[in-house]
């Protein structure tokens, strides 16, 4: 906090007496020096403007023709002036000047006029040292207050900040039941002093509804002496709720917004009446208005923290039931597919025709069921995905592998595959697995999702991206069915599905692409797609050479953070949409 100011003791005793008339100047300054002064004389404008050189004085006696050229501000000036003259005393005010006297004065009422008009500079210095004090001191409250997002730390800043500053014996706050903002109630007392209660009980409705009213008419209810004012209801109110029947003077103060208060902040003393100054209320009403805003911040904060934290604790309960299902799937999925492979093997005998055919049946639509699994523990390994095992990686080994293990369903299908027997290769520093799923995913979704008799072409080429550093571009394109264009912007998101592709009952699980698509970006490149319906859809696939750059991978790490997990690694097995 900031100290208190020391009081002025006593004024300087230096005076500086300016007249033009060497005998009435040596008169006055004997009087002064009677009086204990030190004195200084000038005779002329020249030796004035030397005496007043440096350390300013006390006070300054001035003959009327000495002021032009000054603006006595901060000095008390008395000056002297001859009533029986056309001295026109509306000047005084222009010029700064704080009295004036008689040339003719008597010795005791020269020194008593220049006493008191000392003490009144005194005075002035010392309202406005406290003034700046006050001011200084709730500024600080302010700040304390906006620097946290905790209303309980906001309140005791509030509370405490007061009681130091105003040098009051009480500062109670506490908030109304009000959606905007938490209940909370704070406290402040002088060492030694009882305790408030918490709340406000039984008085807290009526409080509100006055409270409130103070707000709409935008003021503060102060109490000089409860003993002689007439008080307010609500001034009457606290102190009775208080137990403090010694209470002798008291602000009510409401903190608001909008069109309703939030709370109430009452400030009491005990001992010996006070005068509240217009700026007094001013400075706490500005700080019960800072302190309005930042609950209402605080509040909101707190309560997305806590929404924050509840998607989190969501995320990681489906993160957890994920990789339950997958363990729980798999188990029973491998014992069917080991028996089918035993009876295909004759392991029971021969298998007549027609129960081939069923169990062609069941091995494509196992099969569906172990892509379908493998997706989903993919999803469910994004948010704890390690790095990326980077290395040197033929882009063109890659595909090859990748249309040779997808080419029998494209046959299944009468769909062509060109383009990946290319003898060109392109070399990007990537993980060989994850770029095989990546491919894995967009060439099984384009033979998916194209027309028996339809065409699918891979090419791939090196080239420079918009910042000029080495990349590579693999283009999937496909004569499929397309995407609705107003939906092409959301086939990225996990569990999407195209409207037309649902229609058509196309079986998929939505992953495929968006497996894809974060793989891709850990990589540090993009996967774009173009589509138009009925006619076909292009996706392309840009890799940096040189592998992801270290801000890359900073960037991932916050958008992993951010998004919880959004940014995943991928298993091996391929998985698609």
């Amino acid at each position: 906090m900031v100290q208190a100011p020391a009081e002025y003791a006593s004024a300087p005793r230096e005076a500086v007496v300016a007249l033009t008339d060497a005998a009435r100047l040596d008169a006055v300054a004997s009087v002064l020096t009677h009086a204990d002064f030190t004195v200084r004389k000038a005779s002329d404008a020249g030796s004035l403007a030397r005496e007043l050189e440096g350390d300013r004085a006390a006070v300054v006696l001035l003959d009327a023709v000495l002021t032009d050229g000054y603006r006595w501000e901060g000095t008390p000036v008395l000056l002297l002036v001859d009533l029986g003259g056309d001295f026109d005393l509306a000047r005084l005010e222009s010029w700064g000047i704080a009295d004036y006297i008689s040339r003719d004065a008597s010795a005791r009422e020269l020194t008593r006029r220049v006493e008191t008009l000392i003490g009144r500079a005194r005075e002035r210095r010392r309202i406005r040292a406290k003034a700046e004090f006050l001011r200084e001191s709730l500024r600080n409250v302010s700040a304390a207050i906006r620097g946290t997002n905790s209303p309980k730390q906001m309140a005791g800043h509030l509370v405490r900040g007061f009681g130091e500053s105003l040098g009051v014996d009480h500062v109670w706050f506490t908030t109304f039941q009000d959606s905007r903002v938490p209940r909370i109630s704070s406290q402040w007392s002088l060492p030694g002093r009882a305790k408030l209660p918490d709340t406000l009980g039984a008085f807290e409705d009526e409080a509100r509804e006055q409270t409130t009213s103070l707000w709409s008419a935008a003021e503060a209810l102060a109490v000089p002496d409860h003993r002689t004012d007439q008080s307010a209801p609500l001034a009457e109110g606290l102190r009775e709720w208080s137990g403090l029947a010694s209470v002798r003077a008291s602000v009510a103060l409401p903190v608001g917004e909008g069109e309703s208060a939030l709370g109430i902040i009452w400030i009491a003393q005990l001992d010996g009446r006070r005068d509240w100054t217009r700026a007094e209320i001013a400075l706490i009403q500005h700080v019960a208005g800072n302190l309005a805003h930042s609950l209402i911040q605080g509040h909101l904060i707190s309560a997305q923290l806590q929404v924050l934290q509840q998607l989190r604790e969501l995320d990681k309960a489906k993160t957890d039931f994920l990789a339950t299902v997958n363990h729980e799937l798999r188990t029973p999925l491998t014992s069917i597919t080991a028996y089918l492979d035993m009876i295909r093997d004759g392991a029971g005998g021969p298998v007549p025709p027609g129960i081939l055919s069923m169990m062609d049946v069941i091995s494509r639509n196992s099969d569906r069921l172990r892509r379908l699994i493998e997706d989903m523990l993919t999803v469910s390994q994004q948010d704890t995905s390690g790095n990326l095992n980077l290395k040197q990686v033929e882009l063109g080994q890659v595909l090859r592998i990748v249309v040779a293990a997808l080419r029998p369903l494209a046959d299944s299908r009468n769909v062509t595959i060109t383009g990946a027997d290319s003898h060109e290769d392109v070399k990007v520093q990537a993980d060989e697995a994850q770029l095989e799923q990546v491919f894995t995913n967009l060439v099984a979704n384009a033979i998916k999702f194209t027309p028996k008799g339809g065409r699918i072409s891979i090419s791939f080429m090196s080239a420079a991206s918009e910042a000029g550093s080495p990349c590579a571009i693999v283009n999937v394109v496909d004569t499929g069915v397309g995407i609705p264009e107003q939906e092409i912007a959301q086939v990225f998101t996990r569990f999407y599905r195209a409207s037309n592709a649902s229609s058509a009952a196309i079986p998929g699980s939505g992953l495929g692409l968006a497996i894809a698509h974060d793989i891709v970006r850990r990589h540090g490149g993009s996967l774009d797609l173009s589509s138009v319906l009925g006619q076909g859809t292009t996706v392309s696939v840009n890799l940096p050479v040189d592998g992801p750059q270290r801000e890359d991978a900073a960037d991932e790490t916050d958008d992993d953070e951010a998004d919880g997990g959004e940014a995943a690694a991928a298993a091996s097995a391929p998985q698609t949409d």
